[in-house]
């Protein structure tokens, strides 16, 4: 067992779901598959594997940084799968918004715990076949003024107001992130909640 592998066994060992609908099955669906497949942190695990993803916010929590996926074609929030020299499934997800955004990782401050569960189906990972993601998705927020980029995976990289997000499947969890981890956060510690993003 590698120490991403320990290390995402043992957050969501420890994890407590938000009182949303199938979060609390998803958390002891994903337990389940990292007990019983030492590869789960790795691309090639089949017929899931475990990804990380990073819901990057401004500082007034009114605004989302979003890729629009160039093999999708869609908005997600940044992420993708666990590399060799992630040390934690926290660590995969700051590295993912990092390479995704253009931002520096002093651009970005995550909350160590994960924020949301999300499992689909990804019909193009991997040659020939589909498989599920079985996504932990963490939050940040980005430091005021910070600039970022499209990336080699992105066909673009833009702020969206909560309120209008272009992607109609983000509207719940992000409904859910604001009546619960974001009515619990009263604004960074780092970054002063007044700035608003660099658009």
């Amino acid at each position: 067992m590698s120490s991403l592998h320990a290390d995402a066994l043992g957050v969501l060992r420890a994890w407590v779901p938000p009182e949303a609908e199938g979060q609390a099955a998803l958390r002891e669906r994903y337990v389940a598959y990292l007990e019983s497949h030492p590869d789960a942190m790795t691309r090639a695990s089949r017929p899931d594997h475990l990804t990380a993803s990073t819901l990057v916010l401004d500082v007034g929590r009114t605004h989302v940084l979003l890729t629009l996926h160039a093999k999708a074609g869609r908005w997600f929030q940044l992420g993708g799968h666990a590399e060799p020299g992630d040390a934690t499934l926290a660590d995969a997800a700051l590295r993912e918004a990092v390479e995704e955004s253009g931002l520096a990782p002093s651009d970005l401050e995550l909350d160590p715990r994960p924020a949301w569960l999300d499992a689909h189906a990804v019909p193009f990972c991997g040659s020939g076949e589909g498989v599920t993601h079985l996504d932990v998705m963490y939050v940040a927020v980005a430091r005021p003024g910070a600039v970022h980029a499209v990336s080699e995976e992105s066909l673009d990289v833009r702020w969206w107001p909560l309120e209008e997000l272009p992607n109609e499947e983000l509207l719940p969890r992000v409904r859910r992130l604001q009546s619960t981890w974001l009515s619990n956060s009263e604004g960074s510690e780092t970054f002063a909640a007044s700035d608003q993003p660099s658009r």
